[in-house]
């Protein structure tokens, strides 16, 4: 009987009501998919409140992993009194879906572009001035769509636990901490074994659950529900990285930036959070929240909620282009 038992829409539930209870409803736009060809289309489903937004825009772009209810959950309630809180899957992630079978995978600037062009088929949002904040994956993306849109369209920018200068030695170096018996960085982050997902959870956590509370037939649910069923459609997507490559240059931009990193990641390590520091003019203001792993948000969301509030409210005013009647 134990192994009937299924955690994950015991989560979804929670991370569905927390969105309700913010004020957000979950809908989906079709859009034209850049990278597809004439035709080509692609669905973005996303969590929004109703209506024109009364508040300063704010996009939350997920990590690579479950869907961006899941990862942003934490937030939603605290930002929504403040900020217009939009929270899209990215394409192939959740409810999010592209041709994959006949398109080339989505590059980060891929993602940005249908981000962009999410914010302005949404009400009174054409043209509106947005703060971005992206965890991990989705920090690539909010880097991205902030420097191809400039600073007229996004404002302030929040990267967390996100590594825009890896490479492969970065790789080697990851699995060098991973221990032995692993092909590739792939094998952890696309688990197909309880082994696996352990060693994914060990590597981006600070607390780890007991073992007691993850017997081996509760992660191999959540393999299967959250990777198997949806594998070539993540493989691909892990294909369209560009991160590391020269299609993906870091360079300042003109926005104000906050960094965010948790000083247990061993996913990405702390050192690269000063890095991407660095390689932003050092102009960028680096908050690293203690005794959290590669999820700060989510590991200690008071903490990464007050540095986010603080830096946003600070630097995020309401839009003097936009309509009187929406602010």
């Amino acid at each position: 009987m134990g192994g009937s038992l299924s955690l994950v829409p015991v989560l979804d539930y929670f991370a569905r009501r927390e969105c309700l209870g913010a004020g957000l409803r979950q809908n989906a736009v079709t859009l034209p998919y850049p990278d597809g060809g004439a035709g080509a289309t692609c669905t973005i489903q996303y969590w929004a409140p109703q209506g024109e937004p009364q508040l300063p825009p704010l996009l939350l772009v997920h990590g690579f992993g479950p869907r961006a209810a899941w990862q942003w959950r934490c937030q939603v309630g605290p930002l929504s009194p403040h900020f217009h809180v939009i929270v899209p899957d990215l394409l192939g992630f959740g409810g999010s879906s592209y041709p994959f079978e006949t398109a080339p995978p989505p590059t980060e600037a891929t993602q940005a572009a249908v981000l962009a062009a999410l914010l302005d088929a949404l009400p009174g949002m054409e043209g509106r001035r947005v703060a971005v904040a992206g965890t991990s994956y989705g920090g690539f993306v909010a880097y991205w769509l902030a420097r191809a849109a400039g600073a007229a369209r996004v404002g302030p920018v929040v990267i967390a636990s996100s590594d825009l200068l890896k490479t492969a030695a970065d790789d080697r170096a990851f699995l060098k901490r991973a221990g032995e018996g692993w092909g590739g960085v792939d094998d952890i982050l696309l688990p197909a074994e309880p082994a696996a997902l352990r060693k994914l959870l060990e590597l981006a956590s600070y607390r780890l659950p007991p073992r007691l509370m993850t017997p081996d037939f509760l992660l191999r649910d959540f393999i299967q529900k959250l990777f198997t069923e949806n594998r070539e459609r993540l493989v691909h997507i892990l294909k369209g990285i560009t991160v590391g490559t020269d299609k993906f240059q870091v360079t300042p931009i003109s926005q104000e930036v906050l960094i965010v990193w948790g000083d247990h990641d061993q996913l990405f390590p702390v050192e690269k959070a000063f890095a991407v520091q660095r390689a932003l003019n050092g102009s960028a203001r680096l908050e690293v929240i203690k005794k959290t792993g590669h999820a700060p948000q989510l590991e200690d969301p008071a903490r990464f909620n007050k540095v986010m509030l603080d830096f946003l409210t600070a630097s995020h005013k309401p839009d003097p282009s936009a309509n009187p009647s929406s602010q």
